[in-house]
């Protein structure tokens, strides 16, 4: 069964960041370029869509019934979604968001359910609501086909995992060629305790956030040299999309640009490794992108929910990254203006964000960065 899993399509569709009527309001996902998205990635041969039960509060799984589910046979496609039992009061509200799911989906199953973000003291509360228990169970009524986890942890606490856990059918790692021999988010090794074990991975953050594919020019210009038609983002996915063992590598898509641009360099280099001369240019492009000294922000927003500032932390991270590669304070100064929201000097320094945060960041230290480069 798990063999199986690895014939799936390589590219993945990603639901986490799709289209807005208004950009203010995460659930008025716009729902006609949704369908437009949802049709190019089928006609181009994907049939790989992963949404969770928080998504675009929760109307991602809404969206994907209107866009997917009834316009499609079952056998057309499968859906992930996931379950933050690490977020709910209590074990009948964590167990409850399967169901949820499902409803709002319009499926009578999923194909890969997730306790998402496992690791940490998180994993604690996926004990303590015996939630390990309650998705093999489920996998045995047929409410689910296949039963996983992400986790945005080091290579040890996966393997303690997968140890206590055997029967795990796939599981969800940060991989890319940044973070791949980085110290914290140990992508080479985690991959490797993966196959260790067996267990087939599915690729999240290939693009680390969209940090590889805004490239400073140093980097930039290395990858426009050696193919000057190519996108930037199709060596990032391209690294993923070859390396052994992988299901499929997911790409958050938000425009129908997005699916077709993605779409095109799959079919043209997705199952293609890189040769002699593109070796050589991809070593030369990381060698050159690890000299940049930036922030290792994935903006996956956990940072976010709990600070009672309601500072936009993602967003002013990544104003410092911009400063970093642009080199242009005033810039980015600018942008500031506007996207921070409450100014990075409001923290109170309170460590909810940190205490959050899967790549561990320093963020207290970063905000007060921030307020002397902006404000």
């Amino acid at each position: 069964m798990k063999e199986s899993l690895l014939n799936t399509p390589k590219l993945g569709f990603g639901c986490m960041r799709l289209p807005l009527l208004d950009e203010k309001d995460p659930t008025s996902i716009d729902i006609e370029h949704f369908k437009t998205m949802v049709d190019a990635f089928i006609e181009g041969g994907g049939t790989y869509f992963d949404t969770a039960f928080v998504y675009h509060n929760g109307t991602s799984e809404t969206a994907l019934r209107e866009a997917l589910v009834k316009r499609y046979p079952r056998d057309a496609y499968t859906v992930a979604t996931k379950c933050l039992a690490w977020a709910a009061p209590d074990a009948a509200t964590a167990q409850s968001n399967l169901q949820t799911s499902l409803d709002r989906l319009g499926l009578d199953y999923v194909d890969f359910y997730l306790l998402h973000n496992v690791g940490g003291p998180r994993t604690a509360k996926f004990d303590e609501y015996g939630m390990w228990d309650f998705v093999r169970e489920m996998k045995d009524q047929g409410k689910i086909r296949n039963v996983g986890f992400s986790i945005h942890d080091g290579a040890e606490a996966l393997d303690d995992i997968l140890t206590e856990h055997p029967d795990m059918d796939f599981v969800q790692l940060q991989v890319n060629y940044l973070d791949w021999e980085d110290p914290v988010v140990q992508s080479r090794r985690c991959m490797e305790v993966a196959q260790k074990h067996g267990v087939p991975a599915i690729v999240m953050e290939p693009a680390r956030g969209g940090r590889l594919i805004d490239l400073p020019a140093r980097v930039s210009d290395v990858f426009k040299k050696a193919a000057p038609d190519r996108s930037i983002a199709s060596w990032a996915y391209r690294f993923c999309y070859n390396l052994p063992n992988v299901i499929t590598v997911l790409s958050g898509m938000s425009s129908i640009e997005h699916v077709r641009e993605n779409v095109d360099d799959y079919r043209s280099f997705g199952s293609k490794p890189f040769s002699p001369e593109e070796q050589l240019a991809f070593d030369e492009a990381v060698t050159a992108l690890h000299a940049v000294d930036t922030i290792a922000c994935t903006n996956c927003r956990y940072c976010v929910k709990d600070c009672p500032q309601g500072i936009a932390i993602p967003n002013i991270l990544g104003l410092l990254n911009l400063e970093a590669y642009t080199e242009n304070r005033e810039f980015a100064k600018g942008q500031y203006a506007w996207q921070a929201k409450a100014p990075a000097s409001e923290c109170i320094e309170c460590g909810a964000c940190e205490d959050m945060c899967p790549q561990k960041i320093d963020i207290i230290n970063q905000l007060k960065r921030a307020a002397e480069h902006f404000e």
